[in-house]
């Protein structure tokens, strides 16, 4: 870090309007999201204008690698230490190559925002210790991407979250009360990535606090069936297992048995909790064989069930905007549909940002909000959220 790069940091901050990039890999591992983000103002004049964006694919074998260490209490600890840079080093180049088909210059980006790569996520509710503090782990270096790129970024957000007393997810609260608040009626958003969440968000004219929480699994345990069932296929492509199978009601009774649907909200989870490890024990307290189809089916179905539960207790229900890639899954939206009579029902798009961008956008406005705006916007405005601003700073030189 020099002094020229704080003054220019400073100067970013003092802008109008900021050209940033949001980054975003969730635990899916679909590929890395990139948004190319105008983005004005700050607090709640933040506006965010989504002007390019694209999923650029994983190879097999990066997936492989991150895999090898993802939601797993043991690891290889070399293996952990090296996808630390490469994984910075990969999402450099990805954005290098889109910036270069959009025919933009890095020196015309002012941020780039990367979540970076859960590798493991472990609030006290999961590891259970009372001695230690809420934890979670991102990977993907901060000063390699900037170095890289040669643009500053801001990385590293979840940390400053639990420093200051949360569980260090979900973050959306903040930056969708930014953006979709609206002034006379209360929303939801809902992303259904890899794990389902929803923020709640009061009518911004009032003084209700929204709040964000995670539901229970949205893609994550459809996705590793479809792997398992087929290693070429990523996920349950337009839900046709789920749609040849039936729902095996006992084996949804015992998955919704799980006692994380019983804590209250907000809450936090991850696939440490909901794995393969975690459906295994299941399927053999059942004491009973279950096709492929039939599993699919029970596991879109439970996906559908702890969403519409989770929504459901809200009275009244308020309208409802999806994003993350539960949104393609026709029958998990029927699905919801049907447990949801009479709800409003939209993807993100209705609201102007693209479903499979909404996270990316999100980590844009939290760098936004790191950069030009302050702690004081979120005091008493988040439920169980501490006020921070988030993030790390890495300068290029």
């Amino acid at each position: 870090m020099s002094l020229a790069g704080v003054r220019h940091l400073a100067g970013i901050a003092g802008k109008d309007r900021r050209l940033i990039i949001g980054l975003m890999s969730g635990t899916s591992l679909d590929g890395l999201d990139i948004a190319l983000c105008e983005v004005s103002g700050a607090g709640f004049d933040t506006e965010a204008r989504i002007l390019k964006f694209e999923t650029a694919d994983y190879s097999e074998s990066f997936r492989s690698r991150i895999r090898a260490v993802f939601a797993k209490t043991s690891v290889d600890l070399e293996a952990l230490t090296l996808l630390h840079p490469v994984i910075a080093d990969t999402h450099a180049e990805l954005v290098l190559d889109a910036l270069s088909r959009w025919g933009v210059s890095p020196a015309e980006v002012d941020l780039v925002a990367s979540h970076g790569q859960t590798i493991y996520h472990a609030p006290r509710s999961l590891h259970g210790d009372e001695a230690s503090p809420n934890a979670t782990l991102q990977i993907g270096d901060g000063d390699h991407l900037s170095v890289r790129t040669g643009i500053i970024t801001i990385s590293d957000f979840r940390q400053k979250h639990i420093a200051a007393g949360g569980e260090g997810a979900p973050l959306a609260a903040y930056g969708d009360a930014l953006l979709f608040s609206a002034p006379d009626r209360a929303r939801v958003l809902l992303n259904i990535g890899g794990i389902a969440n929803y923020t709640f968000l009061p009518p911004s004219e009032g003084h209700a606090e929204a709040f964000s929480s995670d539901i229970g699994p949205g893609n994550t345990l459809m996705d590793a069936v479809a792997r398992q069932h087929d290693p070429s296929l990523p996920y349950d492509r337009d839900a046709a297992l789920a749609r040849a199978g039936s729902v095996n009601d006992a084996l949804l009774r015992r998955l919704k048995g799980e006692a994380f649907f019983g804590l209250s909200m907000p809450k936090t989870t991850g696939p440490e909790l909901f794995s393969m490890r975690w459906l295994e024990r299941h399927l053999h307290s059942l004491g009973a064989q279950v096709s492929t189809p039939d599993l699919m089916a029970t596991l879109n179905r439970f996906s559908a069930e702890t969403i519409a539960d989770a929504i459901g207790a809200l009275d009244p229900i308020p309208e409802i905007f999806v994003s993350g890639g539960g949104a393609r899954n026709p029958l998990l939206m029927e699905n919801l549909a049907h447990l949801l009579p009479g709800a409003s029902v939209q993807t993100t798009e209705a609201l102007g940002i693209e479903p499979d961008a909404k996270e990316a956008v999100l980590f844009a406005v939290l760098a936004n909000e790191l950069v030009a705006g302050s702690m004081e916007t979120f005091r008493g405005r988040i439920r169980g959220g501490p006020a921070v601003t988030m993030g790390k700073v890495s300068f290029p030189d």
